[in-house]
């Protein structure tokens, strides 16, 4: 066996070796070539947020952001309460028991329907003392008859005649006061009874109940108002107005009032009271904003917010309605950079003039400047050109 370089056997394994090595390499560079990423076929262009280029620009009118001179306004939150010069409490002069309570907490009731009946004995010692007065002034008043005709025949002096009439004067009196005690309690001298009907002394909603069936009444002194009535068909607007903004709040002032239950609607009023008292911990003083409420759809506790318009007026920056979109609770504008391309801006607007324009109170907008004139549609647009 030959074991010489040029055996043929060597040459043979060489070139098997060779053929091996060769198919290692194309299968590494073919690897190799999958794992990297494919040339780019075109070049992508990314937009900074909130910049738009649409496709035709001329397609979307513009409107200058104008600057004018307009009152201060401010705006307080406020609670909705009753008219205190239309409320009115009502208590009980007797103690007792209630027996039969037929009203609630906001029903509406008219002047003199009975609200409960209470089981009293001080009513009964009342109806007890009218009665013995009656009794006493009918005995003064037969010793009087007695005694006129006594003394119209010679039997009886004239002293004795002053004194009946002197009892007699005396046990009217009584029986007058006696009488007003029942009334004071609620009873009629003409018809004895424990019960003291408890009526409604003017026509209005029940706001406040603080009594229920069958409970003890004490004596007024000891004993809360068991109802509070009061005539909804005016109310006020209690509003917190800082210190610092009180220098543009007058009496006599307009106001508009929103609240979360009328979206949609305004309710207008004037500044009736300002509180000359801060309270200390807020430091805010107490507006007050009187309210029609015919319909009745503002109801006490309702949350609302105020918007006053102060006499003070100041350059203001105004841009139309429509230029301002809404949008996850904020306002937007697009303000035009140059021909193609457009910036969305965010604004914080407050009140409407007159001809349908918004004050523009913060964003980076200035007087000159060129916004689309509706946001909405010019929104719409982009939302279709990106798709």
């Amino acid at each position: 066996m030959l074991h010489g370089p040029d055996n043929p056997m060597t040459r043979q394994r060489r070139h098997q070796c060779a053929m091996v090595l060769t198919l290692i390499f194309i299968g590494w560079t073919a690897t190799s070539c999958s794992h990297e990423k494919p040339a780019p076929t075109k070049t992508e262009v990314t937009l900074e947020p909130g910049i738009f280029n649409p496709d035709h620009p001329e397609l979307f009118k513009v409107v200058q952001v104008q600057e004018r001179q307009l009152p201060t306004l401010l705006s307080a939150n406020c609670s909705i309460v009753p008219d205190v010069n239309r409320t009115i409490h009502v208590t009980s002069q007797g103690s007792g028991r209630v027996v039969d309570l037929r009203v609630k907490l906001g029903d509406y009731v008219k002047k003199g329907q009975t609200l409960l009946s209470i089981y009293s004995s001080d009513l009964s010692g009342a109806f007890s003392d009218y009665q013995k007065a009656v009794v006493d002034e009918l005995l003064a008043k037969r010793a009087l008859d007695r005694t006129q005709v006594l003394y119209s025949h010679g039997a009886a002096a004239e002293k004795d005649l002053e004194l009946a009439q002197d009892a007699e004067d005396k046990a009217k009196v009584d029986v007058a006061t006696a009488a007003q005690h029942v009334h004071l309690f609620g009873g009629d001298p003409a018809h004895p009874s424990s019960l003291i009907e408890l009526r409604a002394p003017a026509a209005g909603t029940i706001v406040e109940q603080n009594i229920s069936g069958f409970e003890g009444i004490k004596s007024l002194d000891n004993s809360p108002n068991l109802f509070t009535i009061a005539d909804l068909s005016q109310v006020w607007a209690l509003c917190d107005v800082f210190e610092n903004d009180l220098g543009d709040v007058n009496l006599g002032d307009p106001a508009e009032v929103r609240l979360n239950a009328f979206p949609d609607r305004i309710f207008r009023g004037q500044i009736s009271d300002i509180s000359r008292v801060l309270d200390p911990n807020t430091r805010s003083a107490k507006v007050r904003i009187v309210l029609a409420n015919r319909d009745g759809d503002l109801r006490p506790g309702m949350y609302a917010t105020a918007s006053f318009r102060s006499r003070r007026l100041q350059r203001h920056l105004i841009v139309p309605d429509t230029s301002v979109m809404r949008l996850q609770d904020r306002d937007w504008v697009f303000r035009k950079e140059n021909d193609h391309r457009f910036h969305q801006i965010e604004v914080k607007t407050i009140g409407e003039t007159p001809d349908g324009m918004h004050e523009v109170q913060e964003g980076d907008v200035h007087a000159g400047d060129e916004i689309v004139t509706n946001a909405l549609e010019f929104s719409s647009a982009m939302a279709g050109q990106g798709k």
